[in-house]
């Protein structure tokens, strides 16, 4: 993905307000071994662009006066109430080097785990996104939770998934759990009563 930015040669409150006034977004690149740069990024196009979850995780191509370097997104800050991204921040990537990022996770097959199937059981989704290490040309969208298997009473956790070629789960530790099965309580009583039914 490609971002177009500008350099910003003034800074300061004073300066970063005139340049949202004109429909632009303050911003920063660093990391490496170049000093940090202070840009300035066309604001409706970083707004529509940070609604797609690949913006966040995926490598960009941030170019600047013609010149095109590696990129990831490291933080933004948005207005409280207003929509208005008010500051955004990159970091330059080594080819050579690992990268630490958070991806999103996308649940699939739970209508068809024994959980829902044969118990009409909920998912509760503990996880919406992973820490992951990898080189940055490795770097997945998003990473895959498959819940065929999910029975009620089970938990699917971090060591569980299956992840692309390259990559490790950043782990902090503990085997985080992503996802549980659990039959609503109402759902429970229900066949209980049903099976009391059977009996008379």
């Amino acid at each position: 993905m490609k971002v177009v930015a500008f350099k910003r040669e003034l800074q300061g409150t004073g300066a970063s307000r005139r340049l949202r006034i004109s429909g632009q977004t303050p911003g920063i690149i660093y990391g490496g071994v170049e000093a940090p740069v202070t840009i300035a990024l066309d604001h409706n196009a970083l707004y529509h662009a940070l609604k797609k979850e690949a913006f966040h995780s995926s490598i960009l191509d941030l170019e600047i006066d013609g010149a095109v370097q590696k990129v990831l997104l490291r933080d933004f800050q948005m207005h409280a109430y207003k929509q208005l991204v008010l500051h955004a921040d990159f970091q330059r990537v080594d080819a050579n080097k690992p990268v630490h990022v958070k991806v999103a996770l996308h649940f699939e097959n739970a209508e068809v785990s024994p959980a829902v199937k044969l118990h009409g059981a909920t998912i509760s989704h503990v996880a919406n996104e992973i820490e992951i290490s990898c080189l940055p040309a490795d770097l997945p969208e998003f990473v895959v939770v498959d819940l065929t298997n999910v029975d009620v009473g089970h938990s699917v956790h971090a060591s569980d998934l299956k992840l692309p070629k390259g990559v490790t789960i950043v782990a902090h530790g503990s085997d985080a759990t992503i996802a549980t099965a659990s039959v609503p309580a109402g759902h429970v009583a229900a066949e209980a009563a049903a099976a009391e039914e059977a009996k008379k």
